[in-house]
């Protein structure tokens, strides 16, 4: 029994011990407008990850060999986060009691690698939704973005990191500049 006992332990402890999967970085950059475009519009900002999976990139090294990595951020307060900056820099007030609320729907958001012996293709597919609910009606509007490329040897997790980025970050500039989304915001808030 104390052998039994003994061999569990030790093998718990391996397990402790050996490396974890590697997790991808996940740091978009929200446009900073150099000049508030509105003042005095105040709205609440709501988030909803609708991703049916929740990891966010998929490594297939062939053979059947799939593995999912995940981010080390909730990818659904990162996106939040960083829209909030973008909206606040654009002199909107971001308050829970605001008559007015925005809505951030993350419908997709993946980087899958296809690996072979000699090179790797990566390709990168966003899709955020925006709802905008005032007392004067609502506004949606979905954003995408895809990326791809491919390279030699094996992508790195780096790779992988700067595919999702760019594009979150692309799909934050479409959003930004968006007339028909910004008229709404500033006639209906």
């Amino acid at each position: 029994m104390k052998k039994l006992l003994v061999a569990a332990s030790v093998l718990a402890l391996t397990a402790c011990s050996t490396p974890s999967e590697p997790q991808l970085s996940i740091s978009p950059e929200p446009v900073i407008a150099s000049q508030p475009l509105v003042q005095g519009k105040s709205m609440n900002l709501d988030s909803r990850d609708l991703r049916t999976a929740q990891f966010i990139a998929v490594v297939d090294s062939g053979r059947e060999n799939v593995q999912p990595l995940h981010s080390n951020e909730n990818l659904r307060t990162t996106l939040e986060d960083a829209l909030s900056r973008q909206l606040t820099a654009q002199g909107y007030t971001i308050a829970k009691d605001s008559q007015g609320t925005l809505r951030l729907d993350i419908l997709e958001a993946m980087v899958n690698v296809k690996h072979s012996v000699v090179s790797h293709d990566l390709s990168s597919k966003l899709q955020l939704q925006l709802v905008v609910e005032t007392p004067k009606g609502k506004f949606v509007k979905r954003y995408s973005g895809k990326s791809a490329r491919n390279g030699a040897m094996s992508a790195s997790v780096q790779d992988m990191e700067q595919a999702m980025n760019n594009l979150i970050t692309a799909v934050l500039k479409d959003i930004y500049a968006d007339p028909e989304l910004n008229a709404y915001i500033q006639e209906n808030l």
